[in-house]
């Protein structure tokens, strides 16, 4: 950052009992804001104008090993670049900004002589010196420079006993805005973190009773609630609470502000929210308080989880569970006839009959070592461990797989690929990706005449490729369609499409 202005008036001629009121001033000025960028240049611009130098200049360490601030005033945009540039600049400045003690210079190019740096050119015409280090509780915060432009200039003993003093409140404040630069970040993190949650979340002042967050997914359940542009807490207002126990509570008679300040926590408790007019969700939810040092309640966190989809997936699991049961019943049950038919009178029985019950054993044994594998894959989604492993892939050489694989496994139906000539390379798990198009396949296959076509295509979405799989089989009525993903759905007839956005980042 720079800021140029015109030469601030020297302290020539000023009473001595103006240096103080000059100084309160300046430090009331520099405590205005607490924005990291806004106050490192108030600090040099307020130091600047104490000494009334034509220049300053400003270095703050940077955090965990970055670059410097280096803040200006006085300068051009021109003149400060050069300040980077000039030769020797960086060691100048290094060598500055490790002094202890305040430096006052009348006569820079003899000092710059004496310390082996002849070749020093700095861009500005600067004829005398004012440095003094900015220290916070021993450590070292960054070090502020003035400096005059007109030969005979000179700062003073008050300048550097000034600029010492003011130094060691800008200290202090630079900490102060720091700190705040950080809590700002960390809480931006928080909340996106928070955002990113499928639970609702919201965090409650416990004094006021008012939400200071309310993430993404807690809004998507208000909305069941809440009337058109009406904010959480006008919705809040007129909630009634009815808990696990049947007790109701009515926000309208009991302010939420008393109910969050008795510091109760909540673990999964059941309740039922409704507004005036008999609209009403149900809810699993949480409360934790967040208590001061003296033990009072200080904000509330609250997290709201909505039954519906909760029951919905136990519905899912419970019939997905049936469905593994019989998929699995049904090769053990051939597996076992097929062991009795030949353990009864094996030496009676025929060889190539004998054969052909242990083909049947372990063609199903085969088929139960799938299920298997697919349980297994299944748990690692809903875990969240299923590693992909995406890569630049031609997806037209994918889809001819999936179609080769196809008229191996004797469908019954021809595939055709029908993809654009300048389909760019995607990123994609080559291995997963197949395996999708596969399932999709065998699943439009199912819900299509034998012997119709079955069509690959893909368009390009603007950062995406969108994969289609099509069957032309009879048309679908409206009910069943959503039914068609589900595990071994029962809804009878073909569908005219069956389709799935396979999103893929174009490398």
């Amino acid at each position: 950052m720079y800021r140029a202005e015109q030469p601030q008036p020297g302290p020539e001629g000023r009473a001595p009992g103006d240096r103080l009121s000059r100084l309160s001033q300046a430090m009331l000025r520099i405590n205005e804001s607490l924005d990291f960028d806004t106050v490192l240049q108030d600090v040099v611009d307020s130091a600047r104008s104490l000494a009334g130098s034509r220049y300053g200049a400003i270095t703050v360490l940077g955090e965990n090993g970055q670059k410097p601030d280096f803040i200006v005033s006085g300068l051009t945009r021109e003149e400060h670049q050069g300040l980077w540039e000039m030769p020797q600049g960086l060691g100048f400045f290094e060598y500055l900004s490790g002094l202890t003690t305040p430096l006052r210079l009348s006569n820079i190019t003899g000092y710059l002589g004496a310390l082996g740096m002849g070749e020093f050119m700095p861009p500005i015409p600067a004829s005398s010196l004012l440095v003094a280090p900015i220290r916070h509780q021993g450590a070292s915060v960054g070090t502020v420079y003035l400096a005059h432009e007109a030969e005979g200039r000179e700062f003073s003993q008050e300048d550097q006993e000034t600029l010492v003093m003011f130094a060691a409140q800008a200290a202090l404040v630079i900490a102060n805005a720091r700190r705040h630069r950080e809590e700002r970040r960390a809480r931006a993190d928080l909340e996106t973190l928070v955002n990113t949650s499928p639970v609702g979340v919201v965090v409650f002042d416990a004094a006021t009773g008012t939400p200071t967050l309310v993430n993404r997914a807690a809004l998507r359940i208000a909305a069941g609630l809440s009337d058109p542009g009406q904010s959480p807490e006008q919705l809040l207002e007129g909630l009634t609470f009815r808990r696990a126990d049947g007790r109701e509570v009515s926000l309208r008679e009991y302010p939420l502000a008393a109910a969050l300040g008795s510091g109760e926590t909540v673990r999964a408790e059941e309740i039922e929210m409704q507004v005036p007019d008999g609209r009403r969700v149900n809810a699993i939810i949480n409360a934790t308080p967040i208590l001061s040092e003296e033990g009072v309640p200080e904000s509330v966190v609250v997290t709201v989880q909505d039954l519906p989809p909760l029951r919905e997936l136990g519905r899912q699991r419970a019939e997905f569970l049936g469905l593994v049961s019989q998929e699995l019943l049904a090769p053990l049950t051939s597996i076992r006839g097929s062991a009795a038919a030949v353990l009864k009178d094996p030496a009676r029985l025929d060889p190539a009959r004998t054969r052909e019950f242990f083909s049947l054993i372990e063609w199903q044994a085969e088929r139960m070592q799938g299920l298997i594998w697919d349980l297994l894959e299944l748990a690692r989604i809903e875990a969240g461990t299923l590693l992909l492993a995406p890569e630049p892939t031609d997806l037209a050489f994918l889809a001819g797989q999936a179609q080769a694989s196809s008229r191996e496994g004797e469908s019954g139906n021809r595939v055709e690929v029908d993809l654009p000539p300048d389909l760019p390379p995607v990123a994609a798990d080559r291995q997963r990706t197949l395996q999708v198009l596969d399932r999709l396949l065998s699943h439009a296959s199912g819900y299509s005449p034998e012997g119709s076509v079955i069509t690959v295509s893909a368009r390009l979405e603007d950062s995406h490729v969108a994969v289609c799989v099509a069957g032309r089989g009879q048309d679908l009525p409206p009910q069943p369609q959503p039914l068609l993903f589900r595990r071994r759905s029962l809804a009878g007839g073909g569908g005219e499409s069956v389709s799935l956005k396979n999103i893929s980042e174009p490398t």
